[in-house]
């Protein structure tokens, strides 16, 4: 880590006198499910038309410090089964990080499959405060009813689950908004926490944040220059990310990110939303969301 990045962070929100940040959407995961997603992206090329290099290829502790040192106050692991049979093995080494990483939200992750609802409650029945749930790796139908009482589940308590449901980098076959739509008006106060703002389709999810008050978005990766090449956020929208501005999370995607952690801070100051709406993206949304995060 260079040492410059970590003042340039830190400048960042000190400047806006705030006592760290939340980063909603970082990657902890079992080292060798952690291999398996760097080579993935190590291969991206094809998917992506350009390389994807992992800025930040170091080992699970240093990864934890490198945060820390950046003055992450409260993070999350998020990770993400592929197959049935994976989502509760995930689920209990989350649970272990958490318990050894005090700053990390306790986070947790499902699949459509038929004790879907019995480890999704057991996760919540152990402090759970967050879900990952990834459409487009997952290659699952988000209305399948075997999620249906998960969702429902989910709702009930109020626990927000983080969900790739947009097309990019690349569509999958139940990407998009139309699935994730048709899971909301079955579980209208689900916490729908939209990752990537919806990457590309960001004005049909700005429009299900509109509808839904339980729908926030994160920012991962939007507005780095490194996206505005192939998906930039269209300018006419930024006054309803403003007007938005309580239900929007600052995210990063770290450690899997192909340029410096700073950069995504660097994006937000772009926009020219005022102080008050980083703030609030940075830290008091999170904040809110998730009791505990000071």
């Amino acid at each position: 880590m260079s040492a410059a990045e970590a003042r340039e962070v830190r400048a960042f929100w000190q400047g806006l006198g705030l006592p760290g940040l939340v980063d909603v959407h970082t990657h902890f995961m079992p080292d060798r499910v952690m291999d398996k997603v760097w080579a993935y992206f190590d291969s991206a090329g094809p998917l992506t038309g350009r390389p994807w290099p992992i800025t930040y290829r170091d080992a699970e502790q240093q990864r934890v410090d490198r945060l820390r040192e950046f003055g992450v106050r409260a993070f999350t692991s998020m990770l993400y089964p592929h197959k049935p049979g994976m989502a509760a093995w995930l689920n209990a080494w989350s649970a272990d990080f958490a318990a050894r990483t005090p700053d990390c939200l306790h986070t947790a992750t499902l699949y459509p499959e038929p004790d879907a609802v019995r480890y999704v409650g057991e996760a919540v029945e152990r402090g759970a405060q967050v879900f990952k749930a990834h459409v487009q790796v997952g290659a699952y139908d988000p209305t399948d009813p075997l999620l249906d009482g998960v969702w429902g589940l989910l709702a009930e308590t109020g626990t927000p689950v983080v969900t790739h449901c947009g097309s990019g980098p690349a569509p999958g076959k139940h990407t998009g908004p139309g699935p994730i739509a048709a899971v909301l008006a079955r579980h209208p106060r689900l916490r729908l926490v939209v990752a990537h703002l919806g990457l590309p389709e960001y004005g049909d999810f700005l429009d299900l944040a509109e509808r839904y008050e339980g729908v926030h978005l994160d920012t991962t990766m939007v507005f780095t220059p490194f996206t505005e090449l192939t998906a930039p956020f269209p300018v006419e929208e930024r006054p309803r990310l403003r007007a938005l501005g309580d239900r929007v999370l600052f995210g990063s995607d770290y450690p899997n990110i192909p340029y410096p952690y700073v950069d995504a801070l660097r994006a937000l100051t772009t926009l020219d939303l005022g102080d008050d709406w980083l703030r609030a993206v940075c830290h008091g949304n999170a904040a809110q969301l998730f009791a505990h995060v000071s």
